[in-house]
């Protein structure tokens, strides 16, 4: 492409070279020819000058903006091409010295906007497969629980109630023996609380499973927040229906996030908010925390690590920005490769 463009290039620049000295030439000899009458040698030598030197600025300011024109064009397509618009084009009619070089960039970045659709709903395909593939694992590890739940939560209910059925008879009997029982039976309802509580956290992934992001965020958020006593904001700006497979990886990116709040941050207060732009979809959730320094933080702790994996999956990225005292922030950034994802 480029040895192509310095080729014609070269020859643009030269025809200009001789167009420009032609021209500057005859006008100095027509101006030397009407005032040699009127003029002596010197004057006529500096007015031959000054035409051409006039005349060649001119040409060289003409020819300046010209390539510069085209070379500000190539530089803005390539800025929107780095940027993720792959759907950026260069007008490539006329017959300058450019239109090589520009119909290859259209080539280029039409092939790029290809793959990159290509990776992305091989991504997609990938993360329905693979959801598709565990529901074998997801069968067993029910399965795992329903035992895990008949050995904890269920043996308590029943020690509860044959603690609560004898109490009646044994405060009757022996008052102080059940005050005793009774607290007893205060401290297994709170275990049976909490077991049954984590039990639950276990199967929240579950709750996307036919809903939308925004309904299933908006039952699931507050839940959270309120169990945890945490004071939550949930901002919701995007203007596009998203795939199946952005709003999966989503969610699971956001119960990660959350997770890493409740485990680490010790905050007050937090702010989920997912938006969009024309190129791109942001989730961010920011918290009043402790916060810490990220670069005493090993790679893959506070669950980044994860996040990052799914972000990717689907040609995105996450970043962390934190700082002591200050609290902790999670960006969350996915490409729109394509558009008109809810006619999809």
């Amino acid at each position: 492409m480029m040895v192509r463009f310095l080729r014609s290039g070269k020859w643009e620049l030269i025809s200009m070279f001789v167009i420009a000295s032609t021209v500057s030439v005859l006008l100095a000899f027509v101006l030397w020819y009407l005032m040699m009458d009127h003029a002596g040698l010197l004057e006529l030598k500096l007015w031959s000058g000054m035409v051409v030197l006039i005349v060649s600025g001119a040409f060289g300011y003409w020819a300046a903006q010209r390539f510069g024109g085209r070379m500000d064009t190539l530089h803005l397509s390539l800025k929107q091409a780095v940027n993720g618009n792959f759907e950026a084009r260069i007008a490539d009619d006329g017959h300058h010295s450019f239109v090589p070089v520009y119909r290859e960039f259209n080539e280029l970045a039409e092939q790029m906007e290809e793959k990159m659709l290509t990776l992305q709903r091989m991504g997609e395909q990938n993360i329905l497969q693979e959801s598709a593939s565990n529901e074998a694992a997801v069968l067993e590890e029910r399965k795992r629980l329903a035992r895990d739940l008949h050995d904890t939560v269920s043996q308590q209910l029943f020690a509860i109630h044959m603690c609560a059925s004898s109490l009646p008879k044994l405060q009757q009997v022996d008052h102080e023996r059940s005050v005793a029982v009774l607290e007893q039976l205060i401290q297994m309802s709170n275990l049976a609380q909490k077991q049954m509580r984590n039990f639950i956290s276990q199967l929240r992934p579950m709750e996307l499973e036919g809903r939308t992001l925004q309904e299933a965020l908006d039952k699931w958020f507050p839940d959270f927040c309120r169990q945890n006593s945490l004071q939550g904001v949930l901002e919701w700006r995007l203007t596009e229906q998203l795939s199946e497979a952005k709003e999966h990886q989503l969610f699971l990116i956001v119960q990660e996030a959350m997770a890493n709040v409740v485990k680490h941050a010790r905050a007050v207060s937090c702010t989920l908010t997912l938006a969009d732009t024309e190129r791109q979809v942001v989730m961010m959730l920011a918290d009043d925390g402790a916060g810490f320094r990220v670069d005493t933080v090993k790679p893959g702790s506070y669950g980044l690590s994860t996040m990052q994996e799914r972000a990717q999956k689907l040609g995105g990225t996450a970043d962390i920005v934190s700082k002591v005292g200050s609290g902790t922030r999670i960006k969350v950034t996915i490409p729109k490769i394509y558009r008109g994802e809810q006619n999809r």
